[in-house]
Parts: structure tokens; C-alpha cells; sequence
């Protein structure tokens, strides 16, 4: 294992700033800078955004920042990494500090699987020179790196693989407003939307804990209707159901988080402005990105019902208490006009949650009783 304290010291001798995207097998990485309120260190809405703020960083003090993300996530970042820092074009030096989820000899999920197979030829393909960090004594290899980043002026990228990083402890610094929520929990709204569901009802939920516990819940009881989880492709979930509540008559109910909605937050103004009123937006929201360590989310410093009015919807509702739970879920299912409904929950999923499975059939079953 890499000692987690050891690399961010070392990190901070080398780097001027830290900034990305939270990331599970990173966790314990930026959990760290979290709990050391690091000053120097944003959390981003985008892994392109992250390249783009490091960018912009080496142009004002002329020093290299750390930028931290998921694999997945590289191709948000490869726009800002080709066509603004590659060595061709402005030569623009930065650390990629990438989790390997799906790396080679582990398994993982299918839509890991695929980025894993292919992530060390993509970096070798945007010609970013990178190692594959595994140990303490890997630290000289990666000094290396930064040196040669330096000298070179271009992006360079160390891989780290799932439980590399040595554990630390959760974030202690919890959102002030967190502790104001009431006992309203994901799984309570989700209990409580599907009870009043029908049978042509379709819901096409978040990655992460969204869709998990969504798929949790239909396993345990039959419901009515039928869901398509995004167990990739997070930030693309609004834009999935505003293709489908314009091409159909069916109520379609986006259900997304707040990270995912603040990574491609201008498909909000298409979904506001374009959608039909089968659409219902609903904002599973506990300001953080829960399900890849809990690290905070700048969603709180946001007013969405102000920014609901300016993208185009023509209702806004707030939930965040269970009293009177399924009286506000009719409301959003009855109104006549689309609607951004802000659901408040507090942190916290089910006990031993599982994944969904058998994909195809996931996506044959949904497609039925489209009208």
C-alpha cells in the first residue's frame, strides 16, 4: 500500500494546488485533504473543469497543480488536456492523479471493466507519460514524473489502483446545514415514490446510490412502472430523460444528485425550457458525493429554486421532511407542467446494497409500454 499521509506530504513539496473530482478509489486521498482543511484544494463539478482550473493556475503563478479523478471521468478531461495543455499546443504543465477502477487483474463492473482495458492506451494515446503507483517505494517513481512534468512543461499522470491508497478517517467536517436535516432519507422518498407509481411510469435514476437503492427497493417488492439506471455516464442523466419525455406520452421521472447534476449543469437549461410536462426532475440532494467517500458538494451554496425559475421550469417544490412525505409526492406527480422538485436527505443508504445486474434485460424490460 501507498501510506496516504506520506504521498500528500510529499504532494504538497511538489504541487501548488489540488483540485478534482471525487473519486471511490481515491477516497481515501481526498478525504485526507478534507479532514486537514487543506486551503489549496477544490472540489469540482468536472474533471475538464478541474484541468481547466489547473490551467489556469500555472498561467497566473507559473507552478503545477495536482488534478484528481476517476478513470471514467478522463474523458470529460481530454477536450482541455488536447486541444489547450498538450505539448503542441500551449504546453501546460499538471500531475493527473487517476483510480484505476477496472485495472488490469482486478474485476470490477462491466462499465469499469471497459474504461480499465483501455485507460493506460488513452493516456499513451494523448501522448501523457504515466506510472502505475503501487507502493511507498513507488514515490521516487512518481517524483520522477513531476520533474519530468516540470522540465517539459506537459500533463503527466500516475494510475492507482483500488485499495492502494492506506485508509484514513471520514470526513469530519461535515456541511453546516447537515445537521439541521430532519430523519428524511433516500430510501424513504424512494419507498414513497414508487408506492404511487403506475404501470407506464418510467424512471431513469442517477449513478451511484440513486440507482442502487432504487433497484434494491423494486428486487425486495413489486411496484408499478419500470427504471433505467445509470450506472455510468454520471451528469447525463436530465439529458437521457428529456429524450424521452420529448419522444413519448409517458410520465418520465429524472431522478438525479446533486453531483451529477452540477457536472453538466447547462443541460438543465434544455430540460427546464424544452421538456414536455410528462417530465418530472427530481433532486435527490444531501450536498455531497456520497457514494465515493462523502466529500462535500458546493450544491448548498446554491438557491435551486431560483435557478429552476431561470432554466425553464414552471413549477419548484421543496421536500425535506417525512411529515406529510407522500401528500408532496402526489403534488409532483399531479402537477400539470414540468417540475424541479429539490428533495433535502441526509446522508446514509441501505445496509449491504447491491448492484444491478443483467443490464439488457434492465433496458428491454424499460422500453416496454412506451406510448
Amino acid at each position: 500500500m501507498i501510506d496516504t499521509a506520506k504521498l500528500i506530504n510529499f504532494f504538497k513539496k511538489k504541487i501548488d494546488y489540488f483540485v478534482g473530482v471525487p473519486d471511490s478509489v481515491l477516497k481515501n486521498f481526498s478525504n485526507h485533504l478534507e479532514n486537514s482543511k487543506e486551503k489549496k484544494h477544490i472540489v469540482s463539478t468536472n474533471e475538464g473543469s478541474a484541468v481547466a482550473l489547473a490551467i489556469g493556475r500555472y498561467l497566473a503563478k507559473k507552478k503545477i497543480s495536482l488534478v484528481y479523478m476517476q478513470n471514467s471521468g478522463l474523458s470529460n478531461a481530454i477536450n482541455p488536456l488536447i486541444s489547450i495543455a498538450h505539448k503542441e499546443v500551449y504546453s501546460i504543465p499538471m500531475v493527473l492523479l487517476i483510480g484505476w477502477r477496472g485495472a488490469d487483474g482486478t474485476t470490477d463492473e462491466v462499465q469499469h471493466n471497459l474504461k480499465g482495458k483501455i485507460t493506460k492506451k488513452l493516456l499513451n494515446n494523448l501522448q501523457i507519460k504515466n506510472c502505475v503507483a503501487n507502493n511507498n517505494r513507488d514515490i521516487r517513481k512518481i517524483n520522477k514524473l513531476i520533474n519530468y512534468s516540470i522540465k517539459k512543461n506537459l500533463p503527466v499522470a500516475i494510475l492507482i489502483k483500488k485499495n492502494v491508497l492506506s485508509p484514513v478517517n471520514k470526513i469530519k467536517n461535515l456541511n453546516k446545514s447537515q445537521n439541521n436535516f430532519n430523519s428524511l432519507k433516500r430510501a424513504d422518498f424512494l419507498k414513497g415514490l414508487l408506492e404511487n407509481l403506475k404501470k407506464n411510469d418510467k424512471v431513469i435514476s442517477s449513478t451511484g446510490y440513486i440507482s442502487r437503492e432504487l433497484n434494491q427497493l423494486r428486487k425486495h417488492k413489486k411496484y408499478e412502472g419500470s427504471d433505467f439506471y445509470m450506472v455510468g455516464g454520471m451528469g447525463h442523466t436530465s439529458m437521457v430523460s428529456l429524450g424521452a419525455s420529448i419522444s413519448s406520452k409517458n410520465k418520465v421521472l429524472c431522478l438525479d444528485g446533486d453531483g451529477s447534476l452540477l457536472m453538466h449543469l447547462g443541460s438543465l437549461s434544455l430540460v427546464g425550457h424544452l421538456s414536455n410536462k410528462n417530465l418530472k426532475y427530481i433532486l435527490l440532494n444531501n450536498f455531497s458525493h456520497e457514494s465515493v467517500g462523502g466529500q462535500p458538494c458546493i450544491s448548498e451554496k446554491i438557491n435551486f429554486k431560483l435557478l429552476s425559475k431561470s432554466m425553464g421550469f414552471k413549477n419548484y417544490i421543496l421536500v425535506n421532511r417525512k411529515e406529510n412525505l407522500n401528500k408532496k409526492i402526489l403534488q409532483i406527480l399531479k402537477m400539470k407542467k414540468n417540475v424541479f422538485a429539490n428533495i433535502l436527505i441526509k446522508k446514509g443508504s441501505i445496509v449491504n446494497l447491491s448492484r444491478p445486474r443483467n443490464l439488457y434485460k434492465i433496458k428491454e424490460e424499460f422500453m416496454k409500454g412506451f406510448k
